[in-house]
């Protein structure tokens, strides 16, 4: 079965739905969430997409991301592919949310409507191969330094999710070191 994505205006406001495959060599709007993860120490959890991946496979991201199904909730379309993807499930909650476009490689554009959400998280996690190569736990002040000297080894919207939490510091779990 086709995965089936939720296209969107730039307010978010649904407009139809397209084939996920279509969509993206498109470049049409469609809506998407992505997830960070903090250790209680205030570490974040990233994760290396698999080489295998329809696009930026090998690059570095956030813990996780993906597209809510039709009709489903943003936010337990999250939870979902948290358990799918990693392994585990976190208390979650939203913290802002972009619009960005950035052309990719085979053909891709990603034009996304995207709610961010933040959790807290250190235990057991079982990720999925297809999708996860590695993940690791780094220091905001580490990632920050590392994505402005090696921009090309981390995804486009993870950009854009670092920058916005270095602006909203106080979004952030309580206790960072």
């Amino acid at each position: 079965m086709k995965e089936m994505l939720i296209l969107v205006d730039t307010h978010d406001n649904e407009r139809g739905s397209g084939e996920k495959t279509e969509v993206h060599r498109k470049g049409e709007l469609h809506r998407a969430f992505s997830i960070v993860i903090f250790s209680a120490e205030g570490k974040m959890l990233i994760q290396k997409r698999a080489k295998g991946k329809y696009h930026s496979g090998g690059q570095w991201s956030n813990a996780c991301c993906g597209h809510p199904r039709l009709g489903e909730d943003i936010e337990k379309a999250a939870h979902r592919r948290l358990r799918e993807e990693l392994g585990f499930d976190c208390g979650l909650r939203g913290i802002f949310q972009f619009v960005y476009k950035a052309r990719l490689d085979g053909g891709i554009t990603e034009y996304e409507y995207d709610h961010t959400f933040i959790g807290t998280y250190y235990g057991k996690m079982k990720s999925d191969p297809r999708e996860v190569e590695d993940l690791k736990w780094i220091r905001m002040d580490t990632l920050t330094s590392e994505i402005r000297r090696h921009p090309q080894n981390y995804t486009p919207w993870f950009e854009i999710i670092c920058m916005e939490l270095n602006l909203r510091p106080n979004s952030w779990p309580s206790s960072r070191s």
